[in-house]
């Protein structure tokens, strides 16, 4: 599950969402089997992002190995990293921690997009008007 917690002063809940693996009978020609996510974590380029994680049941380690991140995702803690994407581009990642049956299927998407498409996209998640 995602959370962006920063659009509170637009909306009363944070925009929360869950990421699942694209099923290979749903994949849409150019997409990746393995690792297309049918919600993708969108971010806005040339921005400080501060990401924090943390787990529920196991440990998980968050990894977008193009953009040199890997985060441990540890049960009752709370861990964190920051970065500055200077590109628009899709970045492909997975868990990178061996967490039960299904770690192979945890495909992590990150979509790297120009403030004004970001803001964009906000506004249709949140229902909010950010008069852009």
């Amino acid at each position: 599950s995602y959370e962006y917690s920063d659009n509170l002063e637009f909306s009363d809940e944070p925009l929360i969402f869950d990421s699942y693996m694209v099923q290979e009978d749903d994949l849409a020609i150019g997409q990746f089997r393995l690792l297309e996510v049918d919600n993708r974590v969108v971010v806005p380029t040339n921005s400080h992002i501060r990401v924090l994680i943390t787990a529920s049941d196991v440990l998980h380690s968050w990894a977008i190995p193009s953009l040199g991140i890997k985060l441990d995702a540890c049960p009752g803690r709370l861990n964190q990293t920051s970065m500055f994407i200077k590109r628009e581009g899709v970045f492909y990642g997975q868990c990178s921690e061996i967490c039960g049956v299904n770690h192979g299927f945890m495909p992590i998407v990150v979509e790297a997009v120009s403030l004004e498409d970001y803001l964009t996209w906000l506004k249709n998640k949140i229902n909010f008007d950010f008069n852009i």
